[in-house]
């Protein structure tokens, strides 16, 4: 058996574990990174980018099906538009190689050492790598812990990936279901449940609790409502799943209401998105003597991400909520300074959380029940995408979008920010800027927006906040 001794060893390259390896070579540690897939992670691999590759390829589509109808759309005509599916999942495929390639790469230019491999611990800082040269050992002076989440399997609704999907499932159909059930109207099966409507599929979704996208407050799921009723999306609350029954011809998806009451359909293809686990078995956990927090779920970590073994770090959603590949990007990083002798915490003031559905989510900091939560006396500012001219020309207003502010009243400090609407993901740089700086609203109001941009709607809704919103009376 061979050995390799290193300074700091990675394992998982997702995210959270690839920014930690290139971070720690760059600072000159004699750094190795083990991952059993491929670089990149369930973000790039099977999460985050295919699935937006997917909604853009959906949005396309339903652009072009609007030029096609009823005299066209914007004075554009065109020819109804027809759907490869499998074309489109391999154009999917094409943008996650090339990032695959890019993150392999970075790992390559930085002095990093990836090993393709599956990863069991002995001890605290010594795993055996299973790799197709055979057996490794690692000896490691600091680990890192960044082995990611998988998604929740109901016992009664096993994977098969065909009838029955996870969420990578439902990133590599190869037909456009016409009949899709969604069990969990959470943001992973809303996201995909717009970009398979968009694309024509008749989707039903099935939810447990009182309203989909119970994270968010009502006037944020608002617009996201109404999209869903006004493009036939069926959407199911207070409703348990209770099996799905598969035939040669489909699935008979199954569910019950809060009456009790029984209820079926047939459908093509389910979905099942109740959430994501913590990657935590089958590598060695108990071996490393490493703790579990409250839950029991989750591994256990400080300010630095140090868990209860001298040495050893954990990072992203192995650490528990929010599960953000952004959170384990930074994470990833601020460990490998800290192993190199830099005296960083975890102090950050905003975590973006978006929501990539139709209209687009987006929440940064507090919302305005929150900050009353905490004792705050606040006050609140809303500025409509309708008002905007960028809005206007991108057709972003349709979603009944708008910005909200919610400022402190003592000292205007800019405690939350909110936004819905089409586009409004890329907003979320500025809000967040904002948060981490101790903005207050003059700040911002007496900062120039470029015109005509989606940012003018940040602007104006401080101003709102402020009383003297210049676009809305």
């Amino acid at each position: 058996m061979k050995t390799r001794s290193c300074q700091v060893l990675v394992v998982g390259a997702g995210p959270g574990g690839y920014v930690a390896a290139i971070r720690s070579a760059q600072l000159g540690l004699d750094t190795v990174i083990v991952e059993a897939d491929k670089a990149g992670g369930t973000c790039l691999i099977r999460g985050c980018i295919p699935s937006k590759a997917i909604i853009h390829a959906a949005e396309r589509f339903e652009n072009l099906s609007q030029h096609s109808v009823d005299g066209g759309h914007m004075g554009i005509m065109a020819s109804s538009p027809e759907l490869d599916m499998q074309a489109l999942i391999s154009w999917k495929d094409s943008i996650v190689q090339k990032l695959n390639q890019g993150v392999e790469s970075l790992l390559k230019g930085a002095g990093a050492e990836l090993i393709n491999g599956w990863a069991e611990f002995v001890d605290a800082k010594t795993c055996k790598v299973k790799t197709e040269d055979g057996i490794l050992r690692i000896e490691a002076e600091n680990v890192i812990l960044a082995t990611g989440s998988s998604p929740i399997e109901l016992p009664f609704m096993p994977f098969d990936e065909e009838k029955i999907c996870s969420s990578t499932g439902a990133l590599d159909l190869e037909n456009l279901p016409s009949k899709v059930a969604i069990v969990g109207g959470g943001y992973i099966g809303l996201e995909l449940g717009c970009a398979l409507s968009k694309l024509g599929s008749d989707v039903t979704v099935i939810e447990g609790m009182d309203s989909i996208l119970s994270i968010f407050d009502k006037e944020l799921r608002r617009p996201l409502e109404i999209w869903l009723k006004k493009n036939g999306v069926k959407v199911n609350t207070n409703c348990m799943a209770k099996g799905a029954d598969i035939s040669e011809t489909g699935v008979i998806m199954r569910w019950s209401d809060k009456e009790g009451e029984e209820h079926s359909l047939e459908v093509d293809s389910v979905l099942v998105t109740v959430g994501r686990k913590p990657n935590t078995q089958g590598w060695g956990l108990e071996e490393m003597g490493v703790r579990m927090n409250e839950s029991g779920r989750f591994i256990a970590i400080n300010e630095q991400c140090r868990t209860n073994m001298p040495g050893v770090y954990a990072i992203g959603d192995v650490t528990g909520d929010p599960m953000l590949a952004h959170r384990a990007s930074a994470q990833g990083e601020m460990v490998a300074e800290i192993i190199a002798g830099n005296n960083l915490s975890w102090d950050k003031i905003a975590m973006p959380a978006i929501v990539f559905t139709e209209p687009e989510i987006v929440s940064v900091g507090l919302t305005p029940d929150e900050a009353k939560d905490a004792g705050e006396e606040i006050i609140v500012g809303k500025f409509p995408l309708a008002a905007n001219g960028r809005a206007l020309t991108l057709e972003a207003e349709k979603t009944n979008g708008f910005v909200r502010v919610i400022a402190r009243q003592s000292d205007h400090v800019i405690l939350g920010i909110q936004a819905v609407g089409s586009h409004v993901a890329e907003l979320s740089g500025e809000f967040v800027l904002a948060l981490e700086m101790g903005t207050v609203l003059e700040d911002v109001a007496a900062t120039v927006h470029a015109h005509p941009t989606m940012t003018e709607a940040f602007h104006e809704s401080v101003l709102k906040t402020l009383g003297h919103a210049i676009h809305i009376s």
